[in-house]
């Protein structure tokens, strides 16, 4: 078993927050995979179900981002799932906007939510981190992410969770690198016009 979690704040006042955007790819997992919920369950609304070949279970915490972790350790040690089974979807100010990275392990970097869960489960888990920007400055930080996305960014919101969704099921199997690949190549699909040095004629010149 996989366990999923969305970071956010539960709550229609901060749902539209660049802190909420790991409950924003959540709800976009649920609904593409059909996972069942949400139940109270964990200190969270928990949904269920498989994705591929895993069975998972998806929690968005309703502790506050900076109780985030109470509500996993309580997930994974009913279930028994080991840290390297638990996959985190966040908010990454270190990103510039739409960036995505994945990675096992590492600092928290000043965020709320991963510093509680380092303290819970320690901080060997999966990273999905959506880069949202930077204010400039840290003590703009706080403010910053606790406010609403800009109109703007819906461009890159919407296919970024859409292409975490589609290919979530690599991801739950393990296949970091492989997600990784074929959410950049979603997002920046490969050119197919025939513009090559040689025209495509076989002898080096254009047509």
């Amino acid at each position: 078993m996989k366990l999923l979690v969305g970071l956010g704040n539960p709550g229609q006042k901060y749902a539209r927050n660049r802190h909420n955007i790991g409950f924003m790819a959540a709800d976009e997992i649920i609904r593409r995979h059909g996972l069942s919920g949400p139940r109270t369950r964990f200190q969270s609304e928990a949904f269920e179900g498989a994705v591929g070949r895993e069975r998972v279970l998806l929690l968005k915490p309703a502790t506050f981002m900076n109780e985030s972790g109470r509500a996993v350790a309580e997930a994974a040690r009913f279930f028994k799932i080991e840290p390297g089974d638990i996959i985190v979807i966040h908010d990454e100010i270190d990103l510039v906007p739409g960036k995505l990275r994945v990675k096992t392990g590492g600092g928290t970097a000043g965020h709320n939510g991963l510093r509680s869960l380092d303290r819970y489960i320690g901080p060997e888990f999966v990273r999905v981190r959506i880069g949202v920007g930077h204010p400039g400055r840290k003590d703009l930080v706080a403010g910053f992410v606790l406010k609403d996305f800009a109109n703007a960014d819906q461009e890159w919101i919407e296919p970024l969770i859409d292409a975490i969704a589609q290919h979530f099921e690599e991801l739950a199997a393990g296949n970091a690198a492989l997600f990784s690949t074929k959410v950049h190549l979603t997002l920046n699909p490969p050119d197919d016009s025939d513009d090559d040095a040689s025209g495509g004629n076989g002898d080096g010149k254009n047509k």
